[in-house]
Protein backbone atom coordinates (compact mmCIF):
# COMPACT_ATOMS: atom_id res chain seq x y z
CA UNK A 1 0.00 0.00 0.00
CA UNK A 2 2.80 2.58 1.03
CA UNK A 3 4.92 1.20 -2.74
CA UNK A 4 1.29 2.58 -4.35
CA UNK A 5 0.80 5.88 -2.50
CA UNK A 6 4.31 6.75 -3.27
CA UNK A 7 4.54 5.86 -7.10
CA UNK A 8 1.29 7.83 -7.17
CA UNK A 9 2.90 10.67 -5.47
CA UNK A 10 6.03 10.25 -7.61
CA UNK A 11 3.95 10.08 -10.91
CA UNK A 12 1.34 12.47 -10.50
CA UNK A 13 -1.40 9.82 -10.86
CA UNK A 14 -4.81 9.18 -8.85
CA UNK A 15 -4.00 6.12 -7.05
CA UNK A 16 -7.00 4.38 -8.77
CA UNK A 17 -4.49 4.34 -11.90
CA UNK A 18 -1.52 2.81 -10.13
CA UNK A 19 -1.04 -0.87 -10.04
CA UNK A 20 2.02 -2.39 -8.00
CA UNK A 21 3.07 -6.27 -7.63
CA UNK A 22 5.04 -6.98 -4.92
CA UNK A 23 7.33 -10.42 -5.45
CA UNK A 24 9.74 -11.18 -2.35
CA UNK A 25 12.06 -13.68 -2.10
CA UNK A 26 13.41 -14.11 -5.43
CA UNK A 27 16.64 -14.94 -6.16
CA UNK A 28 18.13 -11.80 -7.37
CA UNK A 29 21.91 -10.66 -8.79
CA UNK A 30 22.61 -7.04 -9.03
CA UNK A 31 25.62 -5.98 -9.70
CA UNK A 32 27.22 -9.45 -9.70
CA UNK A 33 25.99 -9.95 -5.86
CA UNK A 34 23.38 -11.91 -4.65
CA UNK A 35 22.97 -9.87 -1.54
CA UNK A 36 19.00 -8.66 -1.30
CA UNK A 37 18.41 -5.92 -3.94
CA UNK A 38 15.19 -4.61 -5.28
CA UNK A 39 14.13 -3.90 -9.08
CA UNK A 40 11.36 -1.63 -9.75
CA UNK A 41 9.23 -1.81 -13.15
CA UNK A 42 7.70 1.56 -13.85
CA UNK A 43 5.64 1.98 -16.97
CA UNK A 44 3.29 5.11 -17.55
CA UNK A 45 1.43 7.03 -20.18
CA UNK A 46 2.72 9.71 -20.58
CA UNK A 47 4.87 10.66 -17.39
CA UNK A 48 8.47 8.29 -18.05
CA UNK A 49 8.98 9.04 -21.74
CA UNK A 50 11.97 11.50 -21.27
CA UNK A 51 15.39 11.19 -19.68
CA UNK A 52 14.64 14.50 -17.80
CA UNK A 53 11.27 13.15 -16.38
CA UNK A 54 12.58 9.60 -15.54
CA UNK A 55 16.00 11.09 -13.40
CA UNK A 56 13.50 12.86 -11.48
CA UNK A 57 11.35 9.70 -10.88
CA UNK A 58 14.47 7.63 -9.93
CA UNK A 59 15.53 10.42 -7.11
CA UNK A 60 12.19 10.47 -5.68
CA UNK A 61 12.00 5.82 -6.08
CA UNK A 62 15.36 5.82 -4.71
CA UNK A 63 14.61 8.25 -1.93
CA UNK A 64 11.39 5.80 -1.13
CA UNK A 65 13.01 2.80 -1.72
CA UNK A 66 15.92 3.04 0.49
CA UNK A 67 14.61 3.73 3.17
CA UNK A 68 11.44 1.06 3.20
CA UNK A 69 13.65 -1.55 2.45
CA UNK A 70 16.83 -0.73 3.83
CA UNK A 71 19.18 -1.07 0.98
CA UNK A 72 21.83 1.05 -0.58
CA UNK A 73 21.24 2.88 -4.09
CA UNK A 74 23.68 -0.10 -5.93
CA UNK A 75 21.51 -2.70 -4.37
CA UNK A 76 18.27 -1.10 -6.24
CA UNK A 77 17.60 -0.82 -10.08
CA UNK A 78 14.62 0.91 -11.79
CA UNK A 79 13.62 0.22 -15.61
CA UNK A 80 11.26 3.13 -17.15
CA UNK A 81 8.47 2.10 -19.55
CA UNK A 82 6.35 4.45 -21.61
CA UNK A 83 3.14 3.24 -22.78
CA UNK A 84 0.42 4.85 -24.77
CA UNK A 85 -3.07 4.59 -24.02
CA UNK A 86 -4.40 2.12 -26.52
CA UNK A 87 -1.82 -0.25 -24.70
CA UNK A 88 -3.51 -0.55 -21.28
CA UNK A 89 -6.49 -2.25 -20.95
CA UNK A 90 -9.49 -1.79 -18.83
CA UNK A 91 -12.97 -1.77 -17.85
CA UNK A 92 -13.85 -3.92 -21.13
CA UNK A 93 -11.84 -1.46 -23.06
CA UNK A 94 -8.91 0.24 -23.54
CA UNK A 95 -7.54 3.57 -21.75
CA UNK A 96 -8.08 5.28 -25.37
CA UNK A 97 -11.68 5.07 -24.70
CA UNK A 98 -12.00 5.85 -20.60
Amino acid sequence: KRLCAATAAILSKPEDRVNVTVRSGLAMVVNGSAEPGAQLLVSSIGVVGTAEENRGHSARFFEFLTKELDLAEDRIMIRFFPLERWQIGKKGTVMTFL
